[in-house]
């Protein structure tokens, strides 16, 4: 089993910054894939960024390139998702996600364990 922990959500005003956190513990956390999804009210959960178990590959849905940034520290057993010039339509509980294949997917279905999800709300 690996737990997931996430922090870091709140309110901001557009162009502002948040940096969400995502703790880990149980099973050895480099051997894992992480991921950030997002949820608004009355949509799908979406995939936004994903990183692979050693840190060398990332991806990032297009409507947060060059404003979003995850990495990950061993170290720490912690996953973060840097958050810039950020907009309303951001607006969403951020979920962070684990998947044991290692390997970065943008497949909601692929990850194996989650948090419990942390808001962020950005207003106009």
């Amino acid at each position: 089993q690996v737990q997931l922990v996430e922090s870091g959500g709140g309110l901001v005003q557009a162009g502002g910054s948040l940096r969400l956190s995502c703790a880990t513990s149980g099973r050895t956390f480099s051997n894992y894939a992480m991921g950030w999804f997002r949820q608004a009210p009355g949509k799908e959960r979406e995939f936004v960024a994903g990183i692979n178990w050693s840190g060398t590959t990332t991806e990032y849905v297009d409507s947060v390139k060059g404003r979003f940034t995850i990495s990950r520290d061993s170290a720490k057993n912690t996953v973060y998702l840097q958050m810039n010039s950020l907009k309303p339509e951001d607006t969403a509980v951020y979920y962070c996600a684990a998947d044991a294949l290692g390997v970065v997917t943008t497949r909601v279905g692929n990850y194996d364990y989650w948090g419990q999800g942390t808001q962020v709300t950005v207003s106009s």
